[in-house]
């Protein structure tokens, strides 16, 4: 899977899992594993060994990947979540919305 219907810096909402409903910008796309991760969403703890002298460690909190699949773009003239569509429009390739047709 190299194409993806999300973008990096794209409002989305997710349609599954633990924080289903919640929308959030999208911080990071990887096409290769099918991923992105979401601003402030899908939080995981983290065990941090401190590497230099001084340096301190614990446990921190982080965003972790989600499948795209599980998010869908949020339109911003209608702001449902919706399926992308594409259109040609003056010779360049856009994403539409599939429910009111505005530009993503």
């Amino acid at each position: 899977m190299n194409n993806l219907h999300v973008k990096t810096g794209d409002n989305v909402m997710i349609i599954s899992g633990k924080d289903k409903g919640q929308t959030g910008k999208v911080l990071a796309v990887s096409p290769k594993e099918g991923k992105v991760i979401i601003e402030g969403r899908n939080m995981v703890t983290k065990h941090v060994k401190p590497r230099r002298q001084g340096e301190q460690g614990g446990i921190v909190k982080a965003e972790s990947a989600i499948y795209a699949c599980k998010v869908m773009p949020v339109c911003p003239k209608c702001g449902k979540a919706t399926r992308v569509g594409y259109s040609v429009n003056g010779g360049k390739k856009v994403r539409i919305c599939k429910k009111c047709g505005a530009e993503l």
